[in-house]
């Protein structure tokens, strides 16, 4: 599978309170919350975001909480990836329980700018990005785990065995 989208770009340690603040955690609708993602760290993000679009941060993406409303609010927003030099376990583990593909591509991370257009698949790990013509090599998810992200997470994979 491959995904192309405009790139929203973030420093190190980008916190779950960062990705959706505590102080909206009290509903549990997908689409109210990503109402505010990333809001405390980027006031335009929510505006500008389109499905697709690709978030590349550096390192601890993630770290905080370990509340799997943030993949989710990142998810719901329309962000098809996050490309990070390192992500905090939990993160990790949330982002894929609930389909949210990630990789770990310091290279990328390095030389992807806000704004720039990226090609990512996720089979081969990998990133192409389209507005400077060079490529980076991601690691790519083992085959059983993106089978988990091609049903939408844990569950999709799970109903989908039997």
């Amino acid at each position: 599978m491959k995904v192309t989208g405009k790139v929203f770009k973030y420093g190190n340690n980008v916190d779950t309170d960062v990705i959706i603040p505590a102080r909206y955690l009290n509903t549990s609708n997908h689409k109210e919350l990503a109402a505010h993602a990333m809001e405390d760290i980027d006031l335009d993000f929510v505006k500008n975001v389109r499905p697709g679009d690709i978030i590349v941060a550096n390192k601890n993406f993630g770290c905080g909480s370990s509340r799997e409303h943030a993949p989710i609010v990142i998810k719901e927003s329309g962000i098809s990836c996050v490309i990070a030099t390192t992500f905090a376990r939990i993160f990790y583990r949330n982002a894929i329980n609930i389909g949210l593909p990630i990789l770990e591509c310091e290279a990328a991370v390095k030389a992807i700018e806000a704004g720039d257009q990226v090609e990512i698949d996720f089979s081969t790990g990998i990133i192409k990005n389209l507005s400077k013509d060079e490529s980076y090599q991601g690691e790519a998810f083992p085959a059983f785990m993106q089978k988990i992200i091609d049903n939408n997470g844990l569950i999709g994979y799970i109903k989908s065995k039997k």
